[in-house]
């Protein structure tokens, strides 16, 4: 039955009869042999090792269980094992010319060994992985965890902890209770801001060894610093912005020493001051952040949003076109630029918020206040001669103007938009008539005496 499995591609339920025919007969050769066919089928080497060495007991003479061994020893990198298993091949067998061809090439891996671990002394990294790549990719050696593990130690050293990842992964599998691998693995993911990536690896460690202490004393910074970061993104998303600035600068705390999470923490809290509308300092903390990262498209378009908070439209306008440098995809950047350069272009005409003297957050309370207080202030009944009562009524319009556009929000979302409601150039079909007087006449022309009745409304 398990032989029809095997040649039929059913490999579970092959494997499944031949362990009932290994219980049934601990002394038949053959059955640990095609057994570890079975394994070997499956990609599971490890587990076909003891049943190729348990054939070899029960049958000294039985080449191909011995030659089958050797080549597995020899894709793990066990050179010396490998070679002896082709030696005794070869006592029995001298022309059998797989095992002269593999005891060849086990010779040849020795040396590269060798080759590599005098380069990795002397420093040679490069020359090292060059090497090893011999070993690993050309295919003597795939499985050997000791070559992987050395060339990780390369890349680690080269600066290049991406490539180190690549290879340490595999030897989790490739050798028994790797919990070194594990923690290594988890260190570098830490390290390059993967913490989720880096809280699975050690915990991996941990199944293996739950009193590992290098493993566990990790895994409670991990935890602690991914569950403030998880945190953190959560307070984002429901728009709770000051208590996300509070977990973030926790976050700087927790972790000090790795620079991915202190350029994350400012760049985060420049994004959420700008949030909470606090302009001057969110302008302060993503210039810091700028410094730290100068390619982040992120951080630049924050800060581009603080300037026009701040009114500052020159420098938003320039923080924006860098950030399409870094980031040319991105279609909030292209609208907020275009936004920032409308802004720009209509701060050279009327800007309604510094006519009030009012900040761009201000609210209806504050616009009225500040409104009331220039209209008596301009009121040109308070000025004696033409040309005071010409730059008075002008002004005033201006005052009245401003009032109507903040205190409306439709009128006041299109302004923050970059585009004057006031201006004739806007309105459609539009043009002629009393231009810039908001309430359709001119309480000035009749050239009288008059009284201008405040509404506080």
């Amino acid at each position: 039955m398990g032989r029809k499995l095997l040649a039929a591609g059913q490999l579970a339920e092959a494997l499944s009869h031949y362990h009932s025919a290994v219980e049934g007969d601990s002394k038949n050769y053959l059955t640990f042999y095609k057994r570890a066919a079975v394994f070997l089928a499956m990609g599971k080497s490890k587990s076909a090792l003891p049943d190729l060495t348990k054939a070899i007991q029960l049958k000294p003479d039985f080449l191909a269980a011995r030659l089958q061994r050797g080549n597995i020893l020899l894709k793990q990198g066990s050179t010396q094992e490998a070679r002896e298993d082709f030696e005794a091949v070869l006592q029995r067998s001298s022309d059998n010319e797989e095992a002269q061809n593999q005891l060849m090439k086990a010779n040849e891996l020795e040396e590269l060994q060798e080759e590599a671990q005098a380069a990795y002394h002397q420093g040679d990294y490069s020359t090292t992985i060059t090497v090893l790549e011999r070993v690993i990719e050309v295919g003597i050696s795939p499985w050997d965890p000791e070559s992987r593990e050395l060339r990780a130690e390369c890349y680690i050293r080269m600066g290049d902890p991406q490539k180190a990842i690549q290879d340490l992964t595999p030897t989790t599998r490739l050798r028994n209770d790797n919990r070194a691998a594990f923690l290594k693995l988890s260190k570098l993911h830490y390290s390059l801001g993967n913490h989720h990536e880096s809280l699975n690896n050690i915990r991996e460690c941990l199944k293996l060894d739950q009193d590992d202490k290098e493993c566990f004393s990790h895994y409670k910074q991990v935890k602690k610093l991914s569950k403030q970061l998880d945190s953190a993104e959560e307070l984002i998303q429901e728009g709770r912005h000051q208590e996300a600035i509070e977990k973030y600068e926790s976050v700087m705390q927790t972790e000090p020493n790795v620079p991915y999470y202190t350029n994350l923490a400012k760049e985060r809290i420049c994004f959420c001051l700008v949030k909470i509308k606090s302009a001057t300092e969110a302008i302060d903390v993503c210039s810091e952040a700028h410094q730290r990262d100068p390619r982040n498209a992120n951080v630049l378009r924050d800060r581009a949003e603080a300037y026009i908070l701040n009114q500052d439209y020159e420098k938003a306008v320039e923080d924006y076109q860098e950030a399409r440098e870094f980031d040319g995809d991105s279609n909030d950047i292209k609208e907020g630029l275009e936004r920032a350069q409308r802004l720009l272009k209509q701060s050279r005409k009327r800007d309604y918020y510094k006519i009030l003297g009012v900040s761009r957050n201000a609210n209806k309370q504050e616009i009225t206040k500040a409104y009331r207080k220039l209209a008596q202030q301009w009121h040109p009944d308070n000025f004696q001669s033409e040309a005071e009562k010409k730059e008075a009524e002008k002004k005033f319009i201006d005052i009245a103007s401003a009032k109507e556009v903040l205190t409306d929000p439709e009128m006041r979302q299109k302004f923050d938009a970059g585009e004057d409601p006031l201006d004739p150039e806007n309105q459609q079909g539009g043009g002629g008539g009393q231009q810039g007087w908001p309430f359709h006449f001119n309480p000035f022309e009749s050239g009288g005496s008059f009284h201008f009745k405040f509404q506080y409304n």
